[in-house]
């Protein structure tokens, strides 16, 4: 049978990721990608036809069918075709628990299901090189991809403070996420100060805390995370200031080993967002680094032996977009050795040092 790659969305994390898919299928062995497009929109012509001059095939909803077609697009299947024959759908809209509950969870042809950060309890929560060994074949047929701040998070944590097996060394970790104002392809919600978050959570503060206790959750842990949010006037990068008390000593020097031995951790001396955003730009995918999280190699410091401080940059959804890579390729075919040479193709933008 075809080996199907449906997406739901193409707005910031569905364009790209419909790219990586078109782009590299043959490599990733996907025989075909389809695309869902709800409006018909003049302004989305030109990246609508781009996408299926590259491969993908658009499919939308058949009363709509005509108005696309009179736009110029070359529509080949019906919304509901497209999500029967697909072998995995990636959902990138903010609708997913809801398409979930009306749509996916009918369906038995596909081998399984993705949404994104914001779809909290969609499924079992996955971030690329922190919890794939607790995916089950055939059973775990929803998973929800967390989001880009959850994925610095669980990063820095696994790289710090992982000791091997189950054994963390992490007492508290506290993080404060001062995110962009909105994405450079967006027009709307751009703030013109910074807004400050609530603490809305009791336990965590803010959903990034909550999201990556989830996460290793996963891997029966329990472990003391804090985050608060920050919506700052720009457009160019999410940063996080964090804190990592420990229960026992550590060196700067281990601190900075740990993370060069990572190869999701790209580190930098620049301590400018418009300088790694500019740097994503030019030798990114769609702009993006993929890498989990770009460590800002100056602010790094251990204080009383125990405390670990630093800030990092988080690179726009690019972490997002190769879990949620790397999660379709599971579940297409639930082995990971052959799932990392798969996606080997896209180490190219896993950068070590920016």
């Amino acid at each position: 049978m075809k080996k199907i790659v449906h997406v739901v969305g193409t707005g910031t994390i569905g364009e790209p990721l419909l790219g990586l898919f078109t782009d590299f299928r043959d490599r990733m062995g996907i025989d075909e990608v389809t695309f869902h497009k709800r409006t018909p929109l003049a302004s989305d012509r030109a990246k609508l036809n781009h996408l299926i001059r590259r491969g993908a095939k658009l499919a939308v909803d058949e009363d709509v069918r005509q108005e696309f077609e009179k736009l110029g697009h070359e529509v080949s299947l019906e919304s509901r075709e497209a999500l029967e024959r697909a072998t995995v759908i990636v959902d990138c809209t903010p609708a997913g628990n809801e398409n979930k509950e009306k749509f996916y969870e009918n369906l038995t042809g596909p081998k399984g299901f993705l949404a994104q950060g914001s779809e909290f309890g969609f499924g079992k929560p996955y971030a690329r090189g922190i919890n794939e060994e607790i995916l089950v074949p055939g059973e775990d047929r929803f998973l929800q991809i967390v989001s880009c701040n959850t994925h610095n998070i669980s990063t820095l944590i696994k790289t710090i403070c992982h000791d091997g097996g189950r054994d963390f060394c992490l007492e508290r970790g506290t993080f404060v996420c001062m995110r962009r104002s909105n994405d450079v392809s967006q027009s709307d919600s751009y703030v013109p100060a910074p807004n400050v978050g609530k603490h809305d959570d009791p336990d965590f503060g803010t959903h990034h805390a909550r999201d990556a206790h989830h996460v290793f959750e996963t891997l029966d842990l329990d472990l003391n995370l804090f985050s608060s949010a920050t919506k700052l006037n720009t457009q160019y990068m999410h940063s996080i200031w964090f804190n990592l008390d420990l229960n026992r000593d550590i060196t700067l020097d281990e601190v900075k080993k740990r993370l060069r031995e990572n190869p999701l951790v790209a580190t930098t001396d620049k301590r400018y967002a418009n300088l790694i955003f500019s740097f994503g730009r030019d030798h990114g995918y769609y702009g993006r680094i993929l890498s989990q999280t770009v460590l800002v190699a100056p602010t790094l410091a251990v204080r009383r032996k125990r405390e670990v401080y630093g800030f990092c940059f988080t690179p726009q959804d690019g972490n997002s977009l190769l879990s949620s890579v790397a999660a379709a390729l599971w579940l297409i075919e639930p082995d990971w050795e052959s799932v990392n040479t798969r996606i080997s193709t896209l180490n190219r933008w896993l950068y070590r040092e920016i």
